[in-house]
């Protein structure tokens, strides 16, 4: 190691000077002990690098642990790197094609010959993965030249990272090699494989090589793995919670939406309960909307090519959009974006800067192409709704707006009872990407970082997170079962407005160029109704749920009864019905249950004598016998207070 120094900057935003060659392990060590313990990679200058890497010269830096999203990057890729291991131990013939980590574990894509994966062989191979991982074998990285990596695999007849490495750059090309077992890899990795204790294969699916539906299909292996066996068994559990929360399972059984093959994979169909709980998601964040000074505005369902030509949404994210329409000698397409439209109101005008901020939102359904295989229910469509907003403002009142976004994003989800977490996605220094003025963007970050630090916010900072056009603050929610979901985000934007040639006249009679701030709290609806299922597991808020009262009377005689109360409580916009089949009560109660409606009401002679109701909870049972008047204002104070279930 050199003696020449070189200066490291710490998250804490102290600087401490070590020598030119020192690694991550040896920062962590001289922090602490105990971090260099637990310590599995390194960020430098935003990149995620092994700890045994040798720093060459002055860096901002970040140690990564378990607890982290990069900890837990680097944690599954070595993984995926072992499960390889054992593969060419168990099956010696197999060809590898890629395998990266994902959310929740990795993957990798292997082509097996003529053998057909079975679940008994995925016990074997996890057999053999934590007898390998026993072994303590480092994670070795080594720099190859393009024909030196050619000649490895050409001698092994792997025609799939021959491919790969066709693609690559002479000197940009790294083999990474533990045990026995070399893959082509940009890393990072662990230093060893030691700190991997329990893994769980989970399931086989099929992959055709780069997406290529032309091409061979590939068996895909998904894993996960854990630095302790207590967190596999704690997964297992989340997982077994997770499936009976399966919104797909749940959407169906409660008559929320459905997909229809005649109508097209992906566009699921709103039923009139699904319909019900959307509509109130919208009224609920429309009214805050109006609270806080958004215009509403609808644009159309296409817009002319030149549209997203201009916005850079077209040709750029070409694969993921609908081909053209052709219409009168023109092209069209299907919207993939609210905010063109959005541009196009806002300079439809000259504006003052005195009519700044001007706060337009929508409710606008956009179109995307999704491959097939990656459809899930509402989670993943073709077509979606986004709760779009696109702020206009100076630069003198970017920080207040900024602070205001926050602020309705945290209010909408601390009303589903969802802790937030906080990320601010900057970009890279050294990546050229980003477009857009570089004093904007400072200046910006600048705001964002002051914001969040003034509102005593808790947050990490992700170098190279940031879109292309700027900034962003990324809200990631987690529901009842502690998963993790990015939900709301704000971004500012400098690159729209030089592409749209946006201007408002000033205080000096000139004209400049605005900021947006693009901000969609929900996201898509699509999505977050996915993940309000699973997180409620169907048991709804009273406020949202699509029928908030059932009227059960014992018998035929107190059917009228049963529809006056119903009358009433329609008055006070109360979502309820009345079952007035000729069925035994128990039968009611037990459909009522299952269908999780949060307020049934059982009238027997008394109750109609007397004017009272029996009053029975979802998942409680019984609660009392109360007059009608004070049932209906307890009911409505709690819609009002959108009061949250207990669990």
């Amino acid at each position: 190691m050199s003696l020449d120094p070189i200066k490291i900057s710490l998250p804490d935003g102290s600087v401490k000077e070590f020598n030119k060659g020192i690694t991550g392990k040896e920062i962590a060590e001289s922090i602490s002990s105990g971090l260099a313990r637990v310590a599995l990679s390194i960020s430098v200058n935003g990149e995620i690098w092994d700890l045994n890497r040798s720093i060459e010269q002055d860096s901002s830096i970040q140690i990564h642990t378990w607890d982290s999203e990069e900890g837990k990057y680097t944690f599954w890729h070595s993984s995926a790197h072992l499960l390889a291991e054992a593969i060419q131990e168990v099956f010696p013939e197999a060809k590898f094609g890629i395998g990266p980590p994902i959310e929740n574990g990795f993957y990798y894509d292997v082509d097996f010959g003529d053998h057909t994966l079975q679940q008994e062989d995925l016990r074997r191979l996890e057999k053999k993965f934590i007898d390998l991982a026993r072994t303590k074998s480092s994670f070795n990285r080594r720099s190859v030249s393009k024909k030196e990596a050619l000649d490895f695999y050409q001698e092994r007849s792997n025609e799939y990272k021959i491919d790969l490495i066709e693609g690559l750059e002479d000197g940009e090309i790294t083999f990474y090699t533990q045990g026995g077992f070399t893959d082509l890899c940009r890393g990072p990795h662990l230093p060893d494989t030691s700190g991997i204790k329990a893994v769980a294969l989970t399931s086989i699916a099929g992959a055709y090589w780069r997406g290529d539906v032309d091409s061979k299909q590939l068996t895909r292996i998904y894993g996960i793995s854990f630095p302790k066996q207590k967190l596999l068994e704690e997964y297992i559990l989340q997982v077994e919670e997770a499936k009976k929360r399966d919104h797909r399972k749940l959407g169906k059984e409660m008559g929320i939406y459905l997909i229809d093959k005649m109508v097209g994979s992906g566009l699921p169909l709103w039923l009139p309960k699904g319909t019900t709980l959307r509509r109130t998601l919208e009224a609920f964040l429309r009214d805050e909307q109006i609270k806080r000074g958004y215009q509403e505005v609808i644009t159309p369902h296409i817009g002319n090519i030149e549209l997203y030509k201009t916005s850079g949404h077209y040709p750029y994210y070409k694969d993921s959009q609908f081909d053209p329409i052709e219409v009168d000698d023109e092209q069209y397409m299907l919207k993939p974006m609210n905010c063109p439209h959005h541009h196009r109101i806002f300079d439809s005008s000259l504006r003052s800067y005195r009519e700044l901020p001007i706060r337009l939102a929508e409710f606008g359904t956009v179109y995307r192409y999704e491959q097939s295989g990656e459809l899930s229910g509402l989670s993943r469509v073709r077509g979606f709704t986004q709760d779009d907003a696109h702020i206009y403002c100076t630069h003198d009142q970017l920080k207040s707006e900024i602070q205001h976004t926050i602020e309705l994003t945290q209010f909408v989800f601390s009303t589903f009872g969802m802790p937030v977490d906080i990320r601010l996605s900057f970009r890279d220094e050294n990546d050229k990407k980003y477009g857009g003025d570089l004093s904007y963007w400072n200046r910006a970050q600048k705001e964002i970082q002051e914001v969040a630090d003034a509102m005593n916010l808790e947050y990490n900072i992700a170098p190279g997170e940031a879109s292309f056009y700027g900034p962003k603050i990324d809200f990631i929610i987690r529901d009842a079962i502690g998963r993790k979901w990015q939900l709301g985000t704000v971004q500012v934007d400098y690159v729209m407005p030089e592409r749209f040639d946006l201007e408002y006249v000033g205080s000096d009679n000139k004209k400049h160029r605005p900021v947006i701030i693009h901000r969609a709290p929900f996201g898509s609806m699509e999505r977050f109704t996915s993940i309000l299922i699973e997180h409620f597991a169907g048991n709804f808020p009273l406020w949202l749920s699509p029928e908030q009262v059932r009227i059960l009377p014992i018998s035929d005689d107190q059917n009228q009864a049963a529809d006056d109360l119903k009358g009433t409580l329609e008055n006070y916009g109360v979502r309820v019905t009345a079952d007035v089949r000729s069925e035994q009560i128990g039968g009611k109660i037990r459909l009522a249950e299952t269908e999780k409606v949060p307020y049934m009401i059982i009238m027997g002679t008394k109750e109609v004598e007397n004017g009272t109701v029996s009053v029975r909870r979802h998942r409680k049972g019984d609660v009392g016998v109360i007059t009608q008047d004070q049932f209906i204002e307890e009911l409505i104070m709690e819609i009002q207070e959108k009061q949250l279930p207990e669990h």
